[in-house]
């Protein structure tokens, strides 16, 4: 018997219409009335869920963050750097291609958050680039760590331009992505 799923709650669906809206329009191009009214209810009500506008967008973007990280740290840690390697690909492409939104807002709003959100994110974003530092460094023993961290941003920037590059099947697009992403870290040296 299949688990039913669960109704995602009034946050998490405010969340995930102020990602559509955003993603859309910009941070700046969105009241809380149009938030209000993708949920079915009135721009004042959505303050009972969220202290504003910024206090949506900052749960959002520590949320994939804290997501990203928690996923990353889930997939490495074997003997095999290559397999941890593997697995890190797959799951940043799974994430950005079931997660469109999220990528673009990520990408494009994380200025508009005040500074102690904007910390507390890019904060949770190095933690997760230094899971693929160590992976690379594992796998390409003699690696310098900025090296490595120069490719992991590099392979993000690729996977990440799926929101604009969704012109293939969900599951060709995952094969090459994942393919493209592991052939240029394999090339990493230095």
């Amino acid at each position: 018997m299949a688990t039913p799923t669960r109704e995602p709650n009034r946050r998490e669906q405010i969340l995930a219409a102020a990602a559509a809206k955003f993603a859309r329009y910009g941070f700046h191009g969105v009241g809380i009335d149009d938030i209000g009214a993708a949920v079915g209810i009135s721009g004042p009500a959505l303050y009972r869920h969220f202290r504003g506008k910024e206090a949506v967008l900052a749960e959002m973007l520590t949320g994939i963050s804290d997501t990203l990280l928690a996923g990353g740290r889930e997939r490495v840690g074997g003997e095999d750097p290559a397999a941890d390697l593997d697995r890190l690909v797959a799951w940043h492409v799974g994430f950005a291609l079931g997660n469109p939104d999220l990528i673009t807002v990520q990408a494009r709003d994380l200025d508009s958050l005040g500074s102690p959100d904007r910390n507390r994110v890019r904060e949770r974003q190095r933690a997760y680039v230094e899971v693929w530092v160590d992976v690379l460094c594992r796998l390409h023993p003699g690696l310098a760590r900025s090296t490595a961290r120069a490719a992991a941003h590099a392979a993000f920037g690729l996977i990440n331009s799926t929101p604009h590059s969704t012109r293939l099947s969900s599951g060709a697009m995952t094969d090459l992505l994942h393919r493209m992403a592991r052939a240029a870290l394999a090339e990493v040296t230095g």
